[in-house]
């Protein structure tokens, strides 16, 4: 019933941003958690930002001062701004939607961020 379509990735230099979007279609709600996850060549996925439909957010350690997670309800997006990123942001990050009344997930199929110089 929610399809979720991640775009904004691409290859970028250390230091250097990059802003990514999940738009969404279908049942989607406002009061359902949305999110960004990553998943690195060798590595588990990882939760990188999390935002509430308050607005409340909470950040991987290592992106906290670097990320900024954020959503429009009306338009059923949400949006990570990246800062300052590292070759260990490199990674192919995963729009992510969750029904709080039975912490049902749905997923995009990810979008490739690459740092690299």
């Amino acid at each position: 019933q929610v399809q979720l379509v991640e775009s904004g990735g691409g290859l970028v230099q250390p230091g250097g941003s990059l802003r990514l979007s999940c738009a969404a279609s279908g049942k989607l709600e406002d009061t359902y958690l949305r999110g960004w996850y990553r998943q690195a060549p060798g590595r588990q996925r990882e939760m990188v930002a999390l935002i509430t439909s308050g607005g409340s957010t909470n950040y991987a350690a290592d992106v906290k001062d670097r990320f900024t997670v954020s959503r429009d309800n009306v338009a059923k997006k949400v949006y990570l701004q990246m800062s300052s990123l590292k070759s260990e942001d490199t990674a192919v990050y995963y729009c992510n939607a969750r029904q709080m009344y039975n912490l049902k997930d749905y997923w995009g199929q990810g979008t490739q961020v690459t740092v690299s110089s």
